[in-house]
């Protein structure tokens, strides 16, 4: 099939599923046109009061350009810029994913089969849907997230989007543990941003601890706690290892660096916290020993490059964390809370207290494991004493 083919029947497909209401999204990626700080755009369908358009997101590097399409003019812009500027394109739909990639002078389509997978509905607000609705908060002033004006600065952006999303994955979580008023420690809570918009947002029905090493942030947090009359916050100086962790309902560590995260587990586990939440943060301690051991043969062709070992000691680390967890009696999910367009530290894993699980199976992978890559210890195997 030819170059204007395979373009033309990824854009029909989009035309089709637009048409009869089965267009979820639309992803654009890979881009390298003549605009170099535009990183990745989404769209999706919407209605206004002209009619039903395609809404496109591009995403800069410093702020979001909304730009609402018909679909004609959606049409002609992915004809002209698929072939030019974009790389890739991802279409979902009710029914099927159909993804485009642009190699060279070579083009590939690929059509996967879905099944399950509702519409969603076309509401024009979706995008302004966030816990953080009232951006004259002078807490977001004060921590550099907003101007004086109320408007979110430019070079903020990203940041409050992940703090919108943060909340809007924390606060239902909180919300669900059995305790009356949950204690919910933040380790290694740096200026606190996450805890100021829990703060915020559940509006004292939470206790919030921040935990963090440096003196003037401890100071600089409990201050603007006080000002801004958030009573259940409150921010202590310390370790997250040297940290008493007992009573609390829940710990959570964004970004927490290397084994650091692994501390933050350990303490969530050893308190029994109903809740454990982190976003980990480099990866050195499983890359280092993954370097030094001896893999087996069959995964070379991925480690002898160093940016797939970094990537494959990311998610050997986290896996084995997530499995440590079950062997502890957590259910675990890993997933993604906002796009590696905004911040490549974009894993959260969260584990919510369980029944007994099967430990031994849980401590059987971890083996494995560690045998496949190389590995001799987990750091968070000897804080658990396994």
């Amino acid at each position: 099939m030819s170059t204007p083919d395979r373009i033309g029947e990824f854009v029909e497909a989009v035309r089709a599923a637009f048409a009869d209401g089965s267009l979820i999204k639309l992803k654009l990626g890979g881009y390298h046109g003549a605009e170099a700080d535009l990183k990745s755009a989404e769209a999706r369908k919407v209605p206004i009061k002209a009619g039903e358009r395609l809404s496109f997101v591009f995403r800069y590097k410093t702020q979001d350009i909304t730009k609402n399409l018909t679909i004609d003019e959606a049409a002609s812009l992915l004809s002209s810029d698929l072939a030019n500027a974009w790389r890739s394109a991802r279409l979902e739909t009710t029914s099927f994913d159909l993804q485009f990639e642009r190699q060279g002078d070579k083009l590939r389509l690929k059509r996967t089969e879905v099944e399950g997978r509702e519409a969603v509905e076309a509401t024009h607000d979706r995008a302004k849907n966030r816990a953080l609705t009232d951006t004259a908060k002078p807490w977001l002033h004060a921590l550099g997230i907003t101007g004086k004006d109320g408007a979110v600065r430019s070079n903020a952006q990203d940041k409050f989007r992940q703090i919108n999303k943060m909340v809007e994955i924390f606060a239902p979580l909180i919300q669900a543990i059995k305790a009356e008023k949950p204690r919910v420690l933040d380790m290694g809570a740096g200026k606190g941003y996450l805890d100021f918009a829990l703060a915020d947002h559940l509006g004292g029905k939470v206790e919030l601890v921040g935990v963090e090493l440096r003196p003037a942030l401890v100071e600089d947090g409990n201050r603007l706690a006080s000002q801004s009359g958030f009573d259940d916050l409150r921010f202590v100086p310390g370790s997250i290892l040297d940290y008493d962790a007992s009573g609390a309902d829940a710990v959570i560590a964004l970004h927490a660096c290397d084994t650091a995260t692994d501390d933050a587990i350990f303490q969530g586990i050893k308190a029994g916290a109903e809740l454990i939440a982190v976003a980990p943060c480099c990866h050195k301690q499983i890359r280092r020993q993954i370097e030094a051991g001896q893999p087996a043969d069959d995964l070379d062709f991925l480690l002898r490059h160093g940016t797939f070992l970094e990537k494959q000691a990311e998610m050997v680390t986290d896996g084995l964390r997530a499995l440590l967890l079950e062997a502890s009696g957590y259910r675990t999910k890993v997933f993604e809370f906002v796009s590696d367009a905004h911040t490549p530290k974009n894993n959260l894993i969260v584990a919510q207290k369980a029944g007994a699980g099967s430990r031994q199976a849980a401590l059987d992978k971890i083996a494995a494991v560690k045998t496949l890559f190389g590995i001799d210890r987990h750091y968070l195997e000897g804080l658990l004493g396994l």
